[in-house]
């Protein structure tokens, strides 16, 4: 049977580090995964009882299918309220989820063979979305050295005549970084030398350690910035499947992305309505939620931290993760830190770092944090 050239290139068999977790899953171990940072595991939902409640008031609301291609009005009104009115209303998309704001955006802007900018390191979603929408990632530097900051020499050189956008993570999936006011400025700079837009992920926004606000490209000079964030992280509803792409800059670029934005959400209306009449209501009364979250992730994040002390590493100021650097081979040190204290880290080449690093995420119950780091940091010192 004949399978396309994407099918073919996702095609994979499973990494030899997932089959030792499973193996050891199957034979009744526990394995304490620091790969998937998924807040729900660990007891940290939002009230079932208020979002029952809200679901059946949003639920009349939605009654009678009237779909809006850009999302409904309430959903984008709160979520402009969110930004505090600086992302107007008529200048918001409201999607399924981040994953698929990143497909609009690259279909949006991109064609076959192009080439769209992401950040070294970098998640690996990129390259999945990438393939199904047929353009390449070329990526620009992120230096340890200088506390992960955006290499922006490195970044104006990747620029090519194909290129289409230049993505930006902030907070950083995997390293932690934040970018600055004075960083941004910069990049809104290069952006506009080489008109191009700047895709700014914010997922983690509200997960800031010693900061008080997220700094925004959308409040640069940028020609054109689109803002994608949602509900995943933000208030601990993956299922939910609400996520939004506020649109920032030129006038006139800005309602040339709307218009095309707008067929292309028309196209499959992906987005479930009652989730969109409840938008307002979770904004409004998750705050409480909200906060008490903020909290359990810095006490997560500092036990972590307490248990680090001794390694050298750049210290996470914003998100859910850790990069740190290790003395020893990567995939082997993730392997044996598996095989013999069933502990599950990435080795840094799932991220396209380089040279040995682990990376994990400091998402757990705070009573296993401390001594699952004590064992992690024995491996950063050079022994188990």
């Amino acid at each position: 049977m004949h399978f396309s050239l994407v099918a073919e290139s996702l095609a994979a068999s499973k990494n030899p580090l997932y089959q030792l977790r499973d193996e050891l899953s199957h034979d009744g171990s526990t394995v304490i995964d620091l790969v998937r940072g998924n807040v729900n595991e660990h007891g940290i939902v939002f009230p079932p009882d208020l979002l029952n409640t809200i679901l059946h008031r949003a639920a009349e609301s939605a009654r009678v299918y009237r779909p809006d291609s850009i999302g409904q009005t309430p959903a984008r009104e709160a979520v402009s309220r969110y930004y505090n009115g600086h992302i107007p209303t008529n200048q918001i998309v409201i999607t399924p989820g981040t994953s698929v704001s990143y497909w609009y955006c690259f279909k949006l802007l991109a064609e076959p063979g192009d080439e769209i900018l992401t950040p070294q390191p970098s998640y690996p979603l990129f390259d999945y979305i990438a393939s199904l929408c047929g353009v390449n990632m070329r990526h620009y530097r992120l230096r340890e050295d200088h506390g992960w900051a955006i290499d922006l020499n490195h970044l104006e050189d990747q620029i090519t005549t194909k290129t289409r956008a230049i993505v930006l993570i902030s907070p950083h999936n995997p390293t932690g970084m934040v970018a600055g006011d004075s960083e941004l400025r910069a990049l809104a700079e290069i952006a506009t030398r080489h008109s191009l837009p700047i895709i700014s992920d914010e997922v983690f926004s509200e997960f800031l350690f010693g900061m008080d606000s997220l700094p925004r490209p959308a409040s640069t000079n940028a020609p054109l910035v689109f803002t994608l964030n949602g509900f995943s992280k933000m208030f601990a509803l993956p299922g939910m499947k609400i996520g939004w792409i506020g649109l920032s800059g030129d006038p006139e670029h800005v309602a040339k992305s709307l218009s095309a934005l707008e067929l292309i959400s028309d196209t499959f209306l992906p987005v479930n309505e009652i989730a969109q009449f409840a938008v307002p209501q979770i904004f409004e009364q998750g705050r409480g939620f909200l906060e008490n979250y903020r909290k359990w992730i810095a006490t997560c994040r500092n036990t972590a931290m307490a248990a680090l002390a001794g390694c050298s590493f750049v210290e996470p100021r914003g998100g859910f993760y850790i990069t740190l650097p290790i003395p020893d081979d990567e995939e082997k040190t993730a392997a044996r830190l598996l095989g013999d204290a069933h502990i599950l880290a990435h080795p840094g080449y799932f991220y396209d770092i380089r040279p040995d690093h682990l990376v994990m995420t400091f998402i757990h119950e705070p009573a296993v944090i401390g001594e699952t780091f004590r064992k992690i940091a024995a491996n950063c010192r050079g022994g188990l």
